[in-house]
């Protein structure tokens, strides 16, 4: 995994195991804020059926990426996976919509009148020939949707590794870096032996399906960095779209995918009408001490909820996008916040002795 992505658990996956522990037989796991799916891996490894969900496309399809199997991915009707990325990789590039916003060529092409440096032109152009090629093959029934979401999230890995960018797509560096002028080529990833069962959803969280089963693992933004705007041009590259983008930044249209949970003043009040309106028989918070929520006011207000619990995990680095940042490095303290709702556990007893 190639992206620096703002509140990855991937070095909390080994502590949080234990809380989600091995799978027994009874519902799924519930990754209902993705990311990049480190959490929903780890409880696949346990056995876990897995229910991905984000609000951002590119990060379901980079999840489900990771938790695909060879069996569902064998892109037999394009001579195999190897031959799929070399074939991507030959491809001439074409002078399409991400060369035209997000490289040099946005000066005498966007509307804005911008030099945008987010990658080379020639980089740029091969990003649009590949998303078009992926596209062309989905559509032409080449490739079956697994094989097609392994294959952007391939390119989005591509695209990250020469990305003229310090961590976040919020902007572009006004100096090309040394990785930047690389260039652009696709990797074939380790596709897991065997997988267990993954079902995807794109959308708005409380809109995911939850069974009374399931354990529900939240992981929601902590502070006012709004990942619609800091991905947007990964979102961008997985809808094939030509958005009327805008500022330097060239920033999508991402307002309508505003999350509460990053506005200080909405936080707390969110996440517990989140906890509140779960029907799962677990329900496992990620949350951290740089967050907007206090945690004592947070526990004082799901008291009604169920039994509630507050893990410490680890302290861990704060996320650094640039060397101010990691000349002012600080840790952060990391918690989980586990969650027995009364009304479900009330459910299931009740269920449990009618079967007597």
């Amino acid at each position: 995994m190639t992206l620096r992505y703002i509140g990855s658990k991937t070095r909390l996956v080994d502590g949080l195991a234990r809380f989600i522990g091995q799978y027994s037989g009874r519902g799924r796991f519930v990754d209902a804020f993705c990311g990049m799916g480190s959490v929903a891996a780890q409880a696949a490894q346990l056995g876990w059926p897995v229910l991905l969900n984000d609000h951002l496309s590119y990060a379901a399809i980079m999840s489900s990426a990771r938790l695909t199997a060879r069996n569902q991915a064998s892109f037999a009707e394009l001579g195999g996976y190897t031959s799929a990325i070399d074939r991507l990789n030959g491809l001439d590039g074409r002078r399409g919509f991400i060369w035209s916003e997000y490289s040099p060529a946005s000066l005498a092409h966007s509307r804005a009148g911008v030099e945008r440096r987010y990658f080379t032109e020639a980089n740029a152009a091969h990003i649009d020939s590949c998303r078009s090629q992926i596209f062309d093959w989905s559509k032409s029934g080449l490739l079956n949707p697994s094989e097609e979401r392994v294959l952007l999230a391939d390119l989005l890995s591509a695209a990250n590794r020469v990305a003229n960018i310090a961590g976040t797509y919020g902007c572009f560096l006004s100096r090309w870096t040394s990785q930047s002028q690389g260039t652009l080529a696709l990797r074939p990833r380790d596709l897991i032996e065997e997988g267990m069962p993954v079902d995807i959803s794109v959308g708005d969280v409380i809109n995911v399906d939850i069974a009374p089963d399931d354990t529900v693992y939240l992981d929601p933004p902590y502070t006012k960095r709004q990942y619609a705007s800091y991905y947007h041009l990964l979102e961008t590259i997985v809808h094939g779209d030509a958005p009327v983008v805008e500022g330097v930044a060239g920033l999508r249209p991402w307002q309508h995918l505003a999350s509460d949970f990053c506005y200080k003043r909405k936080a707390l009040g969110a996440l517990v009408d989140l906890i509140q309106g779960i029907g799962a028989r677990r329900i496992l918070l990620s949350y951290s001490n740089e967050g907007h929520v206090d945690l004592a006011q947070l526990t004082d207000r799901l008291v009604d909820v169920g039994d509630v619990k507050v893990e410490p995990l680890a302290s861990i680095g704060r996320y650094r996008p640039n060397q101010k940042a990691s000349d002012n490095a600080s840790e952060v303290s990391e918690y989980l916040v586990v969650i027995e709702p009364k009304a479900v556990a009330s459910m299931t007893k009740k269920s449990a002795t009618a079967r007597k």
